[in-house]
């Protein structure tokens, strides 16, 4: 009965996220498009706009996973998933009224990333809880599955869409689906969590997080090799759009095709990530998923005409299966070697650093392709990709099969940095 009971809680939560993840997709395209159709957004705004979706993670990343541990974890979720829905659905209102900006587009993309830090890092922390340590692998490449389906249906519909209802009023869908998330999230358990009578001050709780991530020999290796594949991540965002619309001239139809053909490779190594962790270690298949995602960018932004559409969809799914891998690899390792009262911590620590790597990727993508153009820039940070692979063997990840072969071999070492907080 407790299992059914769990298993009914998470599907309850899989599902919102589901319904979340598909109105973002959809807004993955309408968004860029209001900015390039409606309003004739410059490759700088591009920039400015892909930025601000992830600019959160730098500001308050870090504190995020204390104000996670101190608040329920439903209304951190709850709150966020409504908090997105009205700052998305002001922008129909204000093309209604004539008011619409590239400012209340990046104000609105700020509120967004805002409250997606808290919803992130709340839904990260939340998943152990509902599901048996020896399912959180398969929990997590679901939910990676899951995310890629959105990403290889979302963007298609909402290319379709914005050719038929304009890209303003697609936006709605994406409000849409916060709305419906939000619904659903209610109705799953309270927080139980014990809560002291008196939390330590915030900075040492941040301290403590970022100290036991970072000195850790397989977990800072990790968020660093992150780190340099959502750098590219972010300028990808920037200009995938603006070199599909400008520099290849696709209509919206294929863009929101293109767009979504890297949930096929995320689909894919989600699909696969068991099994190859299986058949040749964690460890392994983290450095391996890394070179992946180099083959996968340099491919990308290659040919003209059709040959050009095809790179351009082969690379993605190259570059998104290897990161899916790793994605998957290393939330599961994270879920399971952290104390649990550091858990929220190391997941808002990570992102900080590893998330807020995107929005600088999207700054310095959006300042370069002016003088350099979208294609030369994304080779550019095509051969920064490199760094996540480097990182890996320059650790002791090199040395292992297993990511936990390291808390097997050298327990002492993990319990120091929890000691030391």
């Amino acid at each position: 009965m407790r299992v059914d009971k769990r298993a009914g809680v998470f599907w309850r939560w899989w599902t919102a996220g589901t319904t979340s993840m598909v109105g973002s997709a959809v807004g993955a395209v309408a968004l860029p498009l209001t900015a390039l159709t409606v309003l004739d957004a410059s490759a700088f705004q591009m920039g400015l706009i892909a930025a601000a979706s992830y600019v959160a993670w730098i500001v308050i990343g870090l504190p995020a996973g204390v104000f996670v541990q101190r608040l329920p974890l439903r209304g951190v979720q709850v709150g966020a998933d409504l908090a997105r829905a009205v700052a998305v659905a002001s922008i129909p209102l204000a093309w209604w009224w004539g008011h619409l900006t590239v400012a209340h587009l990046v104000v609105t993309a700020l509120v967004v990333s805002f409250a997606t830090v808290l919803f992130d890092v709340a839904n990260s922390t939340f998943l152990p809880s509902i599901v048996e340590r020896e399912q959180l692998q398969s929990r997590n490449s679901l939910t990676s599955g899951t995310h890629a389906a959105t990403l290889l249906s979302g963007p298609s519909l909402g290319g379709i869409a914005v050719q038929t209802l304009g890209a303003v009023p697609t936006l709605l869908v994406d409000a849409t689906g916060y709305v419906v998330s939000a619904a659903l999230l209610r109705t799953l358990p309270a927080s139980r969590a014990d809560v002291p009578d008196r939390w330590p001050p915030i900075g040492k709780l941040i301290r403590e997080g970022w100290r036991f991530v970072a000195y850790h020999p397989v977990m800072g290796p990790s968020m660093w090799a992150a780190t340099a594949i959502n750098l590219v991540c972010g300028a990808q965002f920037a200009l995938h759009p603006l070199y599909l619309v400008r520099d290849l001239h696709a209509p919206a139809g294929l863009v929101g095709v293109l767009l979504a053909v890297e949930g096929v490779g995320a689909l894919v190594g989600a699909a696969l990530t068991t099994r190859i962790t299986a058949r040749i270690g964690t460890a392994r298949a983290l450095i391996a998923a890394g070179f992946t995602t180099v083959a996968g960018a340099l491919v990308i932004p290659w040919g003209t005409g059709w040959l050009a559409y095809a790179a351009f969809a082969a690379g993605s799914i190259v570059f998104s299966l290897g990161t899916v891998v790793l994605s998957v690899t290393t939330r599961t390792y994270r879920q399971i070697a952290s104390p649990p009262d550091l858990l929220s911590r190391v997941m808002a620590t990570v992102r900080f650093v590893s998330w807020g790597a995107i929005p600088v990727g999207g700054l310095l993508a959006g300042a370069l392709a002016g003088p350099l153009g979208a294609r030369v820039t994304l080779l550019v940070f095509a051969a920064a990709v490199v760094g996540a692979p480097l990182v890996l063997l320059l650790s002791p990840v090199r040395h292992l099969r297993d990511l936990t072969d390291h808390d097997r071999d050298d327990p002492q070492h993990t319990e120091a940095l929890v000691a030391s907080r």
